[in-house]
C-alpha cells in the first residue's frame, strides 16, 4: 500500500517538477513550414490528420503562426487556425506565448506556453511542449521521420516526465 502512495504521489509530482528549454532559438531558421509528427490530443485539434504549422515574422516582431490540418483524413476539409506567438523569454527565444483565433473576429479561441524543449542543431526537427505537461508536439520538417529518431525524441520527452503513452502519431 505504501509504495502504491509513493508510485501516485511522484506521478503527481512530475508535472509539477521543472521544465528546461533549450539553451537558444535562432528565430529566423525556426520560421517556416514544419510537419506534425505526434501529438496529445487536444479538442482543438480533433480528427485532425496532415497537420502543418507555419510561422512567419510580423511587422511588429511577433510571429505569425498558421496551422491548418484535413479533417479526418488527408483529403478531408481544410481547417485553418491563424494566430500569433510572442517570444517570453529574449535571453533563450526558447519560451513563447501563441494565441488563437477565431476566423474574422477578434475572440481568442486557445492561448498558452509554447516551450521548445528540444531542437536539431540544423532545425530539423523540434519537441515543444509546456510547464503543466498537459500538451506536447514533436514537429519535423518532412512529413515523415526515421523511426529511430521518433523513438528517441519520445524518450526524450519521457524523460522530462510527459506521459508519452498519450502521444498519438499524426496522418500526413
Amino acid at each position: 500500500m505504501l509504495l502504491g502512495f509513493i508510485i501516485s504521489c511522484s506521478a503527481i509530482n512530475a508535472h509539477n517538477l521543472p521544465l528546461d528549454t533549450v539553451n537558444h532559438v535562432e528565430v529566423d531558421r525556426y520560421l517556416g513550414k514544419w510537419y506534425e509528427v505526434a501529438r496529445f490530443d487536444q479538442t482543438f485539434q480533433k480528427g485532425c490528420t496532415a497537420v502543418e504549422a507555419n510561422y512567419s515574422l510580423r511587422k511588429d516582431g511577433d510571429l505569425k503562426v498558421v496551422n491548418t490540418c484535413r479533417l479526418d483524413t488527408p483529403t478531408g476539409e481544410l481547417k485553418i487556425a491563424e494566430g500569433r506567438a510572442w517570444i517570453k523569454d529574449k535571453n533563450t527565444n526558447a519560451k513563447l506565448k501563441v494565441q488563437f483565433f477565431l476566423k474574422d473576429i477578434k475572440l481568442s479561441i486557445f492561448a498558452g506556453d509554447y516551450w521548445i524543449l528540444e531542437l536539431d542543431q540544423d532545425y530539423q526537427y523540434v519537441i515543444i511542449g509546456e510547464p503543466s505537461r498537459k500538451y506536447l508536439w514533436i514537429l519535423s520538417r518532412t512529413k515523415n521521420m526515421d523511426p529511430r529518431l521518433y523513438e528517441d525524441l519520445v524518450r526524450k520527452a519521457k524523460d522530462l516526465n510527459f506521459d508519452v503513452s498519450k502521444l498519438i502519431k499524426t496522418v500526413q
